[in-house]
């Protein structure tokens, strides 16, 4: 079978990498890929926010299953247009894919369903958002409301820092129309926790739970980032919170998108906040999460493919997945300056040598291959993910692992699965 699997970050070098271990042995196909998915598939020169492209490479070629990764081809409409072709595709449809691509939809869906979820209050003049911030107070959360690559969320501890991220957002558009809008939300406090679900229109299959880390330093400081490292499982997610997870956020939720004509078939990722008063959905995803992708996926005990392309024939079942005991960690290499301002095309040494440590594979996100090497090619460049019997084995490949590798201004957080440790 002939598979395309769209995106070129560490979560679609992930997803190759397992779909290369298939018993079926499908063809495989990436847009654009990168470096580290060129020794496993065909790389195409198309990009993943290039519909028509991928449309056309598509319709000559006729993939058995087409896996979309990243968020904005999703919400452009890529998987209509493919279904359209009479093509399976695994990842939401246009309407479906609102749940990320708009958080003012998707917490109005979670209201009305009677997903648990922080109050919130949305605008689109910083003056009105301003007055209802004086009359709330801090800590308070200022999100765009679009799309902004997991950037676009601010924590603010102090009234100063939310007017300031209002203003950013609103008057100066850092984010250009994904944040024409914002959600002003209560700030939550406890553990957070990635959640991801299997669904084909109704049926739902939970994932491992992860952990990822979101800010740039040690210690969670620093600035928001796409995610500096994960691991599987989370042991915050106990064992008497799946039912809680499974009905009052995944069934609910899901119920709500039918009510409204929506039929939702994907991977649905749910970040949760975990804490003694419950859990509370802080925002929906509508794909893999990078980098919990790194992290879930070297766990899963046999073939993806299967459960791939029963979601997007709408004939789930929960037979299909099965998960290794053995915990995954995945510290991610970023470039010097990321989230901010940061080099390219710097030559990356040693990645052979980080792949010989026993459980460890070297996943790429900004990378390209050049005649004298691989080269630096994005902020988060690698993710050097390990499994091991135990935490603190995992942990340790990982940065023997990364400690091989070099890079000029080469920069990642030293305190990765640290909370898990402490309990």
């Amino acid at each position: 079978m002939k598979l395309l699997v769209v995106g070129g970050g560490g979560r679609e070098h992930a997803l190759a990498w397992k779909l290369a271990r298939d018993s079926s042995h499908p063809t495989l196909y990436c847009a654009p890929g990168n470096a580290g998915t060129a020794s496993l598939a065909t790389n195409l020169d198309i990009q993943a926010e290039d519909l028509d492209g991928l449309c056309a490479w598509a319709k000559a070629n006729r993939p058995g299953l087409t896996v979309i990764g990243p968020e904005a081809p999703l919400c452009a409409g890529l998987t209509d247009r493919l279904e359209t072709m009479g093509l399976n595709v695994f990842g939401p449809n246009r309407a479906a894919a609102q749940i990320e691509g708009s958080k003012v939809f998707a917490k109005d869906v979670m209201t009305s369903g009677g997903v648990p979820t922080a109050t919130a209050a949305t605008f689109t003049r910083s003056a009105d958002a301003l007055e209802h911030l004086r009359k709330v107070g801090a800590p308070i959360v200022v999100k765009a409301e679009g799309l902004a690559a997991g950037k676009g969320v601010y924590v603010c501890q102090t009234v100063a820092e939310a007017e300031a991220a209002i203003r950013q957002i609103l008057d100066r558009r850092a984010f250009g129309a994904a944040g024409s809008r914002i959600v002003i939300e209560e700030f939550l406090d406890g553990e957070e926790a990635s959640i991801l679900a299997l669904v084909d229109g109704r049926n739902v299959v939970m994932l491992a739970s992860a952990q990822d880390h979101k800010r740039a330093l040690d210690n969670d400081e620093g600035a928001n980032t796409g995610g500096m490292g994960a691991y599987s499982p989370a042991p915050v997610v106990t064992d008497a919170l799946w039912p809680l997870i499974r009905e009052q956020v995944f069934e609910r939720t899901l119920a709500e998108l039918r009510k409204r004509g929506i039929a939702y078939r994907g991977v649905l990722y749910a970040g949760l906040m975990i804490s003694p008063k419950g859990i509370k959905v802080l925002e929906f995803n509508c794909r893999f999460g990078d980098p919990e992708t790194q992290v879930i996926l070297p766990r899963l005990d046999g073939d993806l493919l299967p459960a791939l392309l029963a979601c997007a024939q709408g004939r789930l079942d929960a037979s299909r997945v099965r998960w290794r005991p053995d915990p995954c960690v995945c510290v991610v290499m970023a470039s010097g300056g990321y989230p901010e301002r940061y080099r390219k095309d710097l030559l990356i040494s040693g990645l052979d040598t980080a792949a010989s440590v026993p459980g460890v594979v070297v996943l790429h996100a900004g990378t390209r291959a050049t005649a004298d090497g691989v080269r630096t090619a994005g902020g988060r460049v690698l993710g050097v993910t390990a499994v091991g019997p135990t935490l603190r084995d995992a942990l340790d490949r990982a940065y023997r692992a990364t400690g091989a590798i070099t890079f000029e201004g080469a920069h990642y957080r030293r305190d990765i699965a640290a909370r898990a440790l402490k309990r």
